[in-house]
């Protein structure tokens, strides 16, 4: 039986409300560390902190301890949308890895949100 995505992301280190609350079907496997999020619809989610994600409807990276990384399908706004590709943890901080580093909130992510369905990725 496989647990559920907060759970994994949260064993290992990350912030468990990350990815959209319908982001329940993943693929992870540990001997190479990729991870797969299937996101029902492209989406957007927005956070305490304002920041904004955008998610496409497989969101695919390299998982480890406090990092996932060589992210493909995730962007965020910073003036205009930009690639994420990377997210590590670092005590309360998370950072943001897009085009430039942009470090947020790590308690802005703890709550899992809905994503709000858009019309492109």
């Amino acid at each position: 039986m496989q647990k559920p995505l907060p759970e994994l992301l949260k064993e290992y280190d990350l912030a468990m409300g990350i990815f959209p609350k319908d982001a329940t079907h993943y693929e992870f496997d540990e001997r190479t560390g990729k991870l797969t999020v299937y996101v029902p619809q492209v989406c957007e989610v927005g956070y305490k902190d304002s920041s904004v994600l955008r998610f496409f409807t497989t969101v695919t990276g390299y998982l480890e301890k406090g990092k996932l990384a060589e992210i493909e399908g995730l962007k965020t706004k910073v003036m205009i949308w930009v690639k994420v590709t990377a997210i590590t943890s670092e005590g309360s901080k998370l950072h943001f890895t897009a085009g430039v580093k942009k470090t947020r909130s790590r308690e802005a992510y703890q709550v899992l949100r809905d994503g709000v369905g858009v019309d492109k990725f």
